[in-house]
């Protein structure tokens, strides 16, 4: 009787795989889905990760806190598979919180290298990453990661922002890093894809831009559907800044932006990106103390569940890529 009460799975649990039916969300120890926190690899399919960074940010600050937030979203939903799915991820994947990346954020120059470092030694024992930021300069460094394992990634870029405005190399912004990013060739910018978008930037670099028009009046099954189509069975990497749903939807966010998707649209799109090869994904810019209902980071959190499913339907890993 005392193990099945015990609310702490994160320190004490024995497997790595399975649900936590008897810990309430009011209780116990807050890794994601209340998977156990370790630094051991050894058999491990998918590693959740912090990045508490929000110096980048260009508007609100409060991001760094967006990791601890969507953990403690998370832990109400971790006792049964996810809707509408056929597919466990927390049955078909080992899955460990591998805690927060530490950086000194004294000396602000040197913490993108910082990230890059921590990340590595998961990339290379060719561990999926979930990463949970901070502000979405974050993403750049993690990108250099996995483009150092795997080469050039397709970039699939949920945001209101392109996040491809020029400026000097070095620069830490959470408005700059991806034109850095397919400058430098760390995505394949011919075959990435921006989704939501519905601000001005009128160089796209080569992305393939679906804003907030195309999504709305389209819908997401089509959008899915070209988002499939331009990044084919290439190796991708799926980023998404929760400010692309709309404030309505979000409101903890650093710089939130009107006329976005819904919860429901963000959903239907992630789940019918089944079968995509990625390498990782990340959700950033969730700023808790924008939200006093904690809706954002809830958004977040499942959010983050949906990329698990999706990392389990991958053919690299055996999966048939259906939901």
């Amino acid at each position: 009787m005392g193990r099945e009460r015990d609310w702490d799975n994160a320190f004490t649990g024995e497997t790595l795989r399975g649900k936590v039916a008897h810990a309430p969300s009011f209780a116990g120890a807050q890794s994601f889905l209340r998977r156990r926190f370790s630094r051991d690899l050894d058999g491990v399919d998918v590693a959740v990760i912090g990045v508490p960074l929000d110096t980048a940010t260009s508007n609100r600050p409060g991001a760094r806190f967006g990791p601890r937030a969507i953990r403690e979203a998370s832990s109400g939903m971790n006792w049964e598979r996810p809707w509408p799915w056929d597919i466990d991820p927390m049955e078909a994947l080992a899955i460990v919180d591998y805690g927060d990346c530490p950086f000194d954020y004294g000396q602000p120059e040197g913490v993108p290298a910082e990230i890059t470092a921590f990340l590595e030694p998961v990339v290379d024992q060719d561990v999926t990453t979930l990463v949970f930021g901070g502000d979405h300069f974050i993403t750049y460094p993690v990108l250099e990661a996995h483009a150092r394992r795997h080469g050039p990634l397709c970039l699939v870029h949920f945001d209101a922002h392109s996040d491809t405005w020029s400026d000097e190399e070095g620069r830490i912004d959470h408005g700059t890093m991806f034109y850095h990013a397919a400058k430098r060739g760390l995505v394949d910018d011919a075959n990435s894809v921006q989704i939501g978008l519905r601000t001005t930037n009128d160089d796209t670099l080569g992305f393939h831009v679906l804003n907030a028009h195309f999504v709305h009046e389209q819908g997401p099954r089509a959008v899915a559907e070209r988002i499939r189509q331009v990044v084919g069975e290439r190796k991708a990497y799926l980023t998404f800044d929760i400010d692309c749903l709309d404030p309505a939807f979000a409101p903890g966010t650093g710089t939130p932006v009107c006329g976005g998707l819904s919860t429901y649209q963000a959903l239907e799109i992630v789940r019918g990106l089944a079968g995509l090869r990625l390498v990782g994904a990340d959700v950033v810019e969730v700023a808790p103390a924008y939200d006093v209902g904690g809706i954002t980071a809830l958004a977040g959190a499942s959010l983050a569940t949906e990329f698990l499913c999706l990392f389990a339907t991958d053919p690299a890993r055996g999966g048939d890529g259906a939901s």
